[in-house]
């Protein structure tokens, strides 16, 4: 991924050589070539998907393109910020990589899961955790709308939630392949670890709104965007309520930037009137560039 933008424009290979040199290795050819196993890796995969998502954005900022709003979803809250210069993106791609660290440390390997349920809505997913828990971890991780909630916590109640969640009408439970029950109470330790570096970067008041994954509310100051970061470690993504807010801030067109699309087609099911459009490759640079020709606002999820 990222490896056509990177021959095309001299801004995006920029990006990557910076992101090597932060990190103080060559991060950017195992995203250019892989191997897949060491791409995977959380503490790789972090700082990669980080270092595309800026590359792409830098190239349509360098066009003159700016948005009015940004939100990322979980590590994406990462590349919003810098992309709203809260914070430089050497720094982030640095703590970005710790932050994987943490969170694969934080529970050792097989210990915890995540699930995808699919045809209820979050409060029903979060009854249903409460009901099974049995004094383990298990709640909402990510509400992804369009009746998507992905659960998260010890491999036994991820298993009792999914199939108590079958029983009670889910279309269908999945399994993911993570490495890590990611944004439930099992991340306290990585949330901890993780909280004094956030705090301890150079911030500044993001040029334009943040709106975080905690609470979907915009960050306009430092302070805030540092701790909605701090706090997303173990807090559910709360996506659904995210495009929400965009929406009722007005925004009718998004950009989903970065490699893949799984996001736009989440914005199309909550917000079915919106406009989206993908950029992470050169090919898609005429079709952002002739959308946002317009009149509309634009909301960058990086």
């Amino acid at each position: 991924m990222g490896k056509a933008l990177a021959g095309a424009f001299p801004i995006c290979r920029q990006t990557f050589d910076e992101a090597d040199a932060a990190l103080g290795d060559a991060l950017s050819r195992i995203i250019f070539e892989g191997p897949e196993d060491q791409l995977t890796l959380t503490e790789n995969q972090q700082p990669a998907v980080l270092a595309v998502s800026i590359a792409a954005f830098r190239l349509l900022e360098s066009r003159g393109l700016q948005p009015s709003f940004v939100a990322g979803h979980s590590l994406g809250e990462y590349s919003a910020n810098v992309a709203a210069g809260t914070f430089a993106f050497g720094d982030a791609v640095s703590i970005v990589r710790r932050r994987g660290r943490y969170m694969q440390e934080a529970v050792p390997v097989g210990a915890g899961a995540m699930a995808a349920i699919l045809g209820l809505d979050a409060e029903k997913v979060a009854e249903i955790c409460r009901e099974v828990a049995q004094g383990d971890v298990v709640s909402a991780a990510n509400m992804n709308g369009g009746g998507q909630v992905a659960i998260a916590g010890t491999a036994a109640a991820v298993a009792r939630a999914s199939e108590r969640a079958k029983a009670l009408g889910a279309r269908r439970a999945v399994p993911l392949q993570v490495s890590a029950p990611f944004h439930c109470a099992l991340m306290k330790p990585a949330q901890d670890r993780l909280a004094p570096e956030l705090r301890a970067l150079e911030a500044h008041d993001p040029r334009v709104p943040v709106v975080a994954n905690v609470d979907a509310e915009p960050k306009r100051d430092a302070k805030s965007a540092i701790e909605a970061l701090v706090a997303q470690v173990s807090s559910p993504v709360r996506w659904e309520d995210v495009v929400t807010r965009l929406a009722s801030e007005g925004v009718t067109t998004y950009v989903e930037v970065g490699p893949g699309t799984v996001l736009s087609g989440l914005v199309k099911r909550i917000h079915r009137d919106a406009t989206i459009v993908n950029f992470g490759s050169p090919d898609d640079l005429s079709a952002v560039e002739g959308l946002l020709g317009g009149p509309e606002r634009a909301a960058l999820r990086t």
